[in-house]
């Protein structure tokens, strides 16, 4: 039994740690005030990198950002 708890936090570690830091990227590139965003509207950005784990800062990244 210990043996499968020490696979499966061998596994969620990088997860979590992928996803912390693509939260944390996306919340400071949105925070930016030069950084525009499609539907120009933030608050809604930063609900779906928060709330979409580690597809909504990708999606942010691929889809929400305009470039100046």
């Amino acid at each position: 039994m210990n043996a499968d708890f020490g696979v499966l936090f061998a596994i969620l570690i990088p997860i979590l740690v992928i996803q912390l830091g693509l939260l944390v990227w996306a919340l400071y590139d949105l925070t930016r005030p030069s950084r525009r965003v499609k539907g120009d509207s933030k608050v809604v950005w930063a609900l779906i990198i928060i709330f979409i784990n580690v597809i909504g800062p990708i999606l942010y990244f691929l889809v929400g950002r305009e470039d100046a």
